[in-house]
């Protein structure tokens, strides 16, 4: 169990370097429409370095000195990622290539997103959150899920979800929830879009084959 100053210096440093990603893939969505100019590791490592440094230490404004660090001012937001969306969001950041998740996970993902924060929420009598206490039922659950990504060939599933479980026996967070090492409102709004977005594509993909093909 790590001591509370460390977990609260290595929940920063965890916001500042997702944050940073999110800041450096924004730009590169506005800016570089040709993602081979920015798709080399070491100047993708150079950008998240630079900006996450800027979001850990404390800035000067032009009238005094901030407070806290502005990853502070982001986590008192957003709260902290689950282990599983930090690393999926790091792994995807910083790869040379570009690598998917199956849409078997994410529809995983977004089931259980869907029915469990409603419920968690206060939807029903079913508080699904209170799982996430040293149960073994939801350990066994998660187990079978990187099982059910090892079978659909997300070697990088598998083992985000193992390291996650490994974080929550750890106390690697504040957190003593399970469920806050796996799942996060983030995780599962990505899922969704994702998923919408492939739907929409593939329907895009079949009026253009139509089109084409069509007689006359």
């Amino acid at each position: 169990m790590l001591s509370n100053s460390v977990m609260q210096i290595v929940a920063l440093m965890e916001i500042a370097i997702s944050s940073a990603i999110v800041l450096a893939c924004l730009t590169q969505a506005l800016f570089f429409k040709d993602e081979g100019t920015v798709r080399m590791v070491t100047l993708r490592a150079l950008i998240c370095f630079v900006l996450a440094n800027l979001l850990f230490w404390p800035m000067f404004t032009l009238f005094s000195l901030l407070e806290l660090p502005l990853a502070a001012y982001v986590r008192g937001f957003t709260g902290e990622l689950s282990i599983t969306s930090m690393l999926l969001l790091w792994t995807a950041y910083f790869s040379p290539k570009e690598i998917h998740v199956p849409p078997v996970m994410k529809v995983w993902f977004a089931l259980v997103a869907i029915i469990f924060y409603p419920l968690a929420l206060g939807v029903s009598m079913l508080d699904p959150y209170a799982w996430g206490y040293d149960s073994f039922t939801l350990l066994a659950a998660v187990i079978a899920t990187a099982l059910l990504a090892l079978l659909a060939g997300s070697n990088r599933i598998a083992i985000i979800l193992g390291l996650a479980i490994l974080a929550w026996a750890a106390g690697w967070h504040e957190s003593t929830n399970l469920w806050d090492y796996i799942l996060d409102p983030f995780l599962g709004v990505w899922a969704i879009g994702s998923l919408i977005r492939s739907a929409w594509r593939a329907r895009a993909a079949r009026a253009h084959t139509g089109y084409l093909f069509r007689k006359g």
